[in-house]
């Protein structure tokens, strides 16, 4: 017998926010395309960008953008090469081999002087688990059991998640030490040479940005772990001078993790940038033309700037379509910073050639200032280049 106090069938539950947003990811990036995963690199470079809604977004939806760019016809070469990445791979091998003893030596050594753990007293946990949700809970449990355990712990390619515009992004720091003071420690493990004591700047710099990511991640897990600290300071751990024996160096995050920190900040969220696309639109590369996935990149805003050249896939795209519309970002954030509204080529020329622009906005008069200076040079230039060659013909 039906109740006869209802109202009516049960209204259908609600579908969470969550579903709703990796559903409508799921169909920007197309249908059967497997998300790409959003490396610290990728996330490095898109927190040094903050700006730019259209790698935002990518990112967020997994988008490869190194096949997108090849689909838009300008690829980028980015990558390690095979024989770059086997090298790398080996070193790592030889750094964490026989459980890591020489790492956990280098550790002691850099973060404090501490006498290194001898064999048997490092705790490697086993990280594996079903899917990204159970390695980030199976590392959050093992980073907690060795900091109540107040010993040496070595965690092997640990999986931190990290929210980045409302999507979870996956990070996989080549390693973590947790001290028996409950400190943990990044360690960073690159290929690249420690010559005399030091490396590259542009690579140390690119490498700490990273582990400042994946300190970030860490520091969520910090919060709700008894005892713990994520250190500032990260390992960088090299070949050293020209061999294969590894080396290592201090490296101080915290101006890293504070530039990262404000600038994921500012993210626009990913679902606020996907609702104002029209409909239909899609970055599938396996079922779209080059002309649909141009239509579909052109309608989300990017913010190139020359830098882009050395962190995005999509860079040479982003150049080619700033340069045809004479946007002066093309020329650098810096130039971009002294124009203030003058937004455009045309229009920062307009301006310096008196044609257009407020004489009082101090931009515009710096610009006729120069253009004046200029073409006072280049009129000296010609006088002198006419006096020389009437001096010559009076000579012959």
């Amino acid at each position: 017998m039906s109740d006869s106090l209802g109202s009516g069938p049960a209204a259908a539950p609600a579908t969470p926010p969550q579903t709703t947003l990796r559903r409508r990811l799921a169909e920007l990036r197309g249908p059967t395309v497997a998300p790409h995963p959003l490396d610290a690199r990728a996330l490095a470079a898109l927190a040094a960008n903050p700006g730019c809604r259209r790698r935002a977004l990518l990112d967020g939806a997994g988008v490869d953008k190194a096949a997108l760019a090849t689909a838009l016809g300008s690829p980028a070469p980015f990558g390690q090469s095979q024989f770059a990445f086997m090298r790398g791979n080996a070193f790592e091998a030889k750094v964490k081999a026989d459980g890591g003893t020489e790492l956990m030596r280098l550790v002691a050594e850099r973060r404090g002087g501490a006498a290194p753990p001898g064999a048997g007293e490092v705790f490697v946990p086993d990280l594996s688990a079903a899917g990204p949700e159970g390695r980030v809970a199976r590392t959050a449990l093992a980073l907690r059991e060795a900091t109540e355990a107040a010993g040496w712990a070595l965690l092997d390619h640990p999986l931190l998640a990290l929210e980045v515009a409302g999507s979870p992004a996956y990070l996989e720091p080549d390693a973590v030490v947790v001290r028996p003071d409950g400190r943990w420690t990044v360690v960073e493990i690159k290929s690249f040479p420690m010559i005399d004591g030091s490396a590259d700047a542009a690579k140390v710099g690119a490498a700490a940005r990273q582990a400042a990511v994946y300190a970030l991640a860490l520091e969520r897990v910090a919060k709700v772990t008894e005892g713990a600290e994520v250190g500032h300071r990260v390992l960088l751990v090299c070949p050293k001078d020209f061999s294969n024996l590894p080396t290592a160096s201090v490296v101080d995050v915290r101006k890293q993790l504070s530039v990262t920190r404000r600038q994921l900040a500012r993210l626009t969220r990913i679902e606020e940038i996907a609702e104002a696309l029209p409909e239909g639109t899609t970055f599938d590369v396996e079922r779209c033309s080059g002309a649909e996935l141009t239509t579909a990149v052109e309608a989300v805003s990017a913010a190139y700037a020359p830098d882009c050249l050395a962190a995005c896939e999509l860079a040479f795209h982003c150049r080619s379509a700033a340069r045809a519309d004479g946007a002066v970002e093309a020329l650098g954030r810096g130039v971009r910073g002294e124009l203030g509204g003058l937004t455009t080529v045309p229009a920062v020329l307009a301006a310096a050639r008196g044609e257009a622009g407020d004489p009082a906005d101090p931009t515009v008069a710096t610009l006729r200032r120069a253009a004046a200076l200029r073409a006072e040079a280049l009129a000296e230039g010609r006088r002198r280049a006419a006096g020389a060659r009437a001096e010559e013909a009076v000579c012959r």
